[in-house]
């Protein structure tokens, strides 16, 4: 098992905003000691906005930024967040949140070919699940890359015309090969030395569509020596003819992600452009663009600046959005919001809260350094917030009928039922001052459906529930003597019999006038409900499923998911979809958002076990 780095619980709801919380304590995390230091020093103290994204002379028009800070979450529209991205959303939306900014909901669609407006929808989705929004102080801040293309577009001509750009017309191998290694520079390309206005005049025909795919780019001119090998002359711009799900057909040309991604954050008024470790490297790429292109008078000053984090490695999952189209397009789970997928609509499908995965998040901290997350963590968190929000309720997943065999010599009737009562909450769950939920209601008769394990007729040492002679407690009802049972030819128990012991119900005087060894968990058959019961687990059975190279597939689980019919309580039965409950001993349970039936056939599926079993 990987070593679980959670840090200890912060104090707030992080859910809550620092100024509901005065004065408790927040986790510390190295970008908010630099927001904090930038506060302090007024950094961004000067900055202008104009109400809409724009060049260094729109902003020059505006008043001064009402937002302290801005930050950004940028997605590129090309699949379905997982659950790295739902750290990354608590993360920017939540220092904006905390130090009275805002955040920036930008689809990075600078990629023609692999994007679709089901993945924006998706994604705007999934962000405003979480608990997050992008209107503040009266505007909208949801923004689009591919609307800023004009713009990147003037800024790389101003790139060529200034001498920092050139286009180059080697091929991809030929570039590749003159780029040099670690240990090598960079070859200069035999195209480096055109005259500013030879290079505008070629850049213009890539833009009116006059070269062909892949013949020709534009690249950065800094330094083919520099031992940063982004560097040495990066490709701004390429030929790709593919029509953009927002633009269209307009352009043939597209900005590489490294020159788009400071772009949108200036023209953005970013203060805090907040990224995983693997753009380290890029980020003497972003000064560098953003000094050329403020020198020249198109950006405002003072630059956004960027800061990469750790990523989240969880163990069991795998976040390679490759990998899990695998999955869903090779039949490996039922689609993207399978239960068992980590992405945003399988945990929310599998049961998962906003609170839960907030709280996550910010447990886990902020650092630079990479490190494993144990999955059990996520669970925790699920269980905090579920505990005292999931109503109670009892349900039987491997049935065999229990026969009170004594039922109408007690009770005058074999149809005789009584009502029984329970907390819907555990007294401890209630708040003071907090008006307790309804008490939950169901039947006992004669037959109750009981849990097989429930019952030994030669029972193992230290066994204290249902074998012959023992007394036990139906939980919530009456005290009960087991008697025996009946088996078929095969021996397959069929019925368990026992004699109840009247005067003995829950709630009443006599209630202890037996002393019972333990309490079982029942459902009337009377009154319960057939119901399906999907018993989800861990997709992977390996920590790290895909490292080292290993065949993920592998790595299946294949015990991840178990159905059976139960048979649950009414108050179970009456759920609406998304409901979440604590099945009584089984751990937590959510009525499927897709396909429970509320009065019809339930369907709950599995979110997570009263405690971790896999640290065992």
């Amino acid at each position: 098992m990987s070593q679980n780095t959670t840090p200890k619980a912060p104090k707030n709801n992080p859910a809550t905003p620092a100024s509901e919380a005065a004065g408790e304590h927040k986790v510390s995390n190295f970008l908010r000691q630099i927001i904090e230091k930038d506060l302090e020093q007024g950094t961004y103290a000067s900055r202008r906005w104009a109400g809409t994204p724009g060049d260094a002379a729109h902003h020059a028009a505006g008043q001064p930024d009402p937002a302290k800070i801005r930050t950004r979450f940028p997605p590129e529209p090309n699949g379905y967040l997982h659950v790295g991205h739902a750290k990354s959303i608590c993360l920017n939306f939540g220092l904006a949140r905390d130090y009275g900014g805002v955040c920036h909901m930008r689809f990075d669609d600078t990629n023609p070919e692999k994007e679709d407006t089901e993945y924006v929808n998706s994604i705007l989705d999934a962000v405003q699940w979480l608990g997050f929004g992008w209107e503040a102080n009266g505007q909208s801040h949801l923004f689009q890359a591919s609307d800023y293309f004009g713009f990147m577009y003037r800024a790389a001509e101003h790139l060529v015309q200034a001498g920092h750009a050139y286009v180059d017309e080697q091929t991809a191998e030929q570039m590749r090969a003159a780029r040099g290694d670690f240990g090598k520079p960079g070859v200069d390309s035999p195209y480096r030395s055109r005259s500013a206005e030879e290079n505008l005049a070629r850049f213009r025909e890539m833009r009116d569509g006059k070269h062909e795919d892949g013949s020709m780019v534009l690249r950065a001119k800094i330094d083919m020596a520099s031992p940063n090998i982004n560097l040495r002359d990066p490709a701004i711009y390429r030929i790709r003819r593919a029509t953009h799900h927002n633009t269209g057909d307009t352009w043939c040309i597209y900005p590489m992600y490294t020159f788009a991604h400071p772009i949108e954050d200036a023209l953005e008024q970013i203060t805090h452009s907040i990224c995983t470790l693997e753009f380290e490297d890029q980020r003497p790429f972003y000064d560098w663009l953003m000094e050329r292109l403020t020198e020249g008078g198109l950006l405002a000053a003072p630059n956004p600046k960027q800061y990469e984090f750790a990523r989240l490695n969880l163990t069991y999952v795998i976040t390679s959005k490759r990998k899990l189209a695998q999955l869903v397009y090779d039949h490996k789970v039922s689609g993207w919001d399978d239960p068992r997928m980590p992405t945003i609509v399988g945990l929310r499908r599998r049961g998962y809260t906003p609170e839960s995965i907030q709280l996550f998040a910010e447990r886990i901290g902020v650092t630079k350094s990479d490190s494993w997350i144990d999955y059990s963590t996520l669970e925790g968190c699920l269980r905090e917030d579920l505990e005292n929000k999931a109503h109670r309720g009892m349900a039987v997943l491997d049935p065999v009928k229990l026969v009170l065999t004594n039922w109408a010599e007690a009770f005058g009737a074999d149809d005789y039922t009584e009502d029984c009562t329970q907390p819907a909450l555990p007294h401890s769950a209630i708040a003071e001052g907090q008006t307790p939920p309804p008490d939950r209601v169901f039947k006992i008769g004669k037959e109750v459906w009981i849990e097989r394990e429930d019952f030994e007729e030669a029972p193992p040492k230290g066994y204290k529930r249902l074998f012959p002679g023992n007394v036990v407690r139906l939980k919530g009802g009456y005290v009960i003597e087991c008697t025996g049972c009946a088996r078929d030819a095969t021996g397959t128990v069929l019925e368990v019999h026992a004699k109840v012991i009247p005067g003995t119900k829950s709630g009443t005087p006599g209630a202890d006038s037996v002393k019972a060894k333990a309490a079982i968990t029942w459902v009337s058959v009377a009154s319960g409900v057939s119901a399906e019961v999907r018993l989800y687990d861990r997709l992977f059975s390996d920590p790290n499923p895909d490292a080292g190279g290993k065949d993920f597939i592998e790595a299946l689980n294949p015990n991840s998911l178990k159905v059976v019919t139960a048979y649950v309580e009414p108050s179970l039965a009456a759920a609406k979809p998304d409901e979440k409950f604590q099945f009584e001993r089984f751990g937590y349970f959510v009525a499927d958002r897709v396909d429970h039936v509320a009065g019809g056939m339930p369907v709950f599926n599995r979110v997570t076990g009263l405690k971790d079993s896999w640290g065992k």
